[in-house]
Parts: C-alpha cells; sequence; structure tokens
C-alpha cells in the first residue's frame, strides 16, 4: 500500500530557501526531498542571493531565516513588493510578533522537526489551493461564497450574508448581516467577483445586495 504522502500531488509549490548556515539549508533541502508537492528552485545563503532569485523565478513559498549577516530575513521581505509566501526559521523566539506582523505563513523555530516543517507545508498548500480557486476576477455563478483577505488570513465570504459593500479609499468594507469584513482591494476588483444579478453598483463608492433592499 502506498502511504498518501508519496502520491503525486495536484498541486506543487516552487520553493526557496535562504539561510547563512549551510547545515539549516541541508535540513531543509532533504525535507523539500521527501515532499512531492515542493520543488526546490534554489538555496540561498542571504538576502541579496534570495532577492536575485525571486526576480528570475516564480516562488511560491520561501523558506527564510531571520538573523543573517547584512540583511535580516525581517527588513528583506519589508524590501519586497510582492512577496511569496514566507515561513520564518529563526533560534529565537522573540521574533515571532514580528514575523506575523509581516504576514508570515508560519514561524519555525531551530531545530525544525520533520513533523513541525510540514504542519508548515499543509498550511501553505492550503492557503495555495485557497488563492487559486479566488485569483480569477470571475466567480462561477454556482458559488456562494468567495475569500478575501482580512486580518493578516484568508476569510470566507457568503453571499447571503452581504448587506452592502462600501469603498473607503483604498479599502473596501464588506457589511454582513453580523459582522464586517475590512479588506484591501479596490471597488472594481471585488464588484468582478460577485454574481451578476444579486448585487447592484448604485454609486462608486456602494453596491448593494438587491435581495437585501426593501420596499
Amino acid at each position: 500500500m502506498i502511504h498518501p504522502f508519496f502520491l503525486t500531488p495536484t498541486l506543487m509549490l516552487n520553493v526557496l530557501i535562504v539561510d547563512d548556515e549551510p547545515l539549516a539549508l541541508d535540513v531543509l533541502e532533504t525535507y523539500i526531498e521527501q515532499m512531492p508537492e515542493l520543488h526546490l528552485v534554489k538555496r540561498c545563503s542571504n538576502a541579496l542571493e534570495a532577492n536575485e532569485a525571486l526576480k528570475n523565478n516564480e516562488i511560491d513559498l520561501m523558506f527564510l531565516d531571520i538573523q543573517m549577516p547584512q540583511l535580516t530575513g525581517i527588513d528583506f521581505v519589508k524590501t519586497l513588493t510582492k512577496p511569496p509566501m514566507i515561513v520564518f526559521t529563526t533560534a529565537y523566539a522573540n521574533y515571532a510578533i514580528q514575523g506575523f506582523d509581516l504576514n508570515a505563513l508560519d514561524y519555525l523555530l531551530k531545530p525544525i522537526s520533520l513533523e513541525r516543517f510540514m504542519k508548515a507545508v499543509n498550511k501553505a498548500m492550503e492557503q495555495a489551493d485557497l488563492m487559486n480557486n479566488t485569483s480569477g476576477n470571475h466567480i462561477p455563478e454556482s458559488s456562494e461564497f468567495f475569500f478575501v483577505k482580512a486580518d493578516k488570513k484568508l476569510v470566507k465570504v457568503n453571499f447571503d450574508d452581504i448587506l452592502y459593500i462600501e469603498g473607503l479609499k483604498d479599502y473596501v468594507i464588506i457589511r454582513l448581516k453580523n459582522s464586517r469584513v475590512i479588506t484591501l482591494q479596490t471597488m472594481k476588483s471585488l464588484e468582478d467577483k460577485l454574481p451578476h444579478g444579486r448585487f447592484k453598483r448604485i454609486h462608486r463608492s456602494y453596491i448593494v445586495a438587491m435581495d437585501k433592499i426593501l420596499a
């Protein structure tokens, strides 16, 4: 019997590993080789090498050490306009809050076990799958929900729960029956995700749910 861990995956992530310690790179590379859903594109010893690798390759996931010479992993991420999914690796727990403030997917403390590594990869696969399903502007009419990024995570929004949508500069406020979701995107990009006929843009800053309008 073939263990499901070794089945050919339907989604594969291109991975970059960045660490100034060769042994740490060796450990990550060994783990990656055991996971068929991961493809190691390159191993880098500093942020400058990693920056070049990001420019020249399609990278989905980066395992990034925090304490490195010249430029720390945290400062490096701050320079990126479109960073891939980030998993920070470090021997110091006190960097965790800074890491998650940068929307890091996970934070691995060294020495990193295979079990903990796999947990981080599972998070990445789940997020990549969600992003693939919601990356297009058009949502199939049969869908009853969509995802937006809010509060540093993907939030599921049911169409039936939407009362109206309000644009506020670079943000969009989705007003729901019992709550609200604030996401960084344009009204146009969100409007394109809504099913036709169920929502109407009545003003450049407002979209309303047609079935929530009271006569």
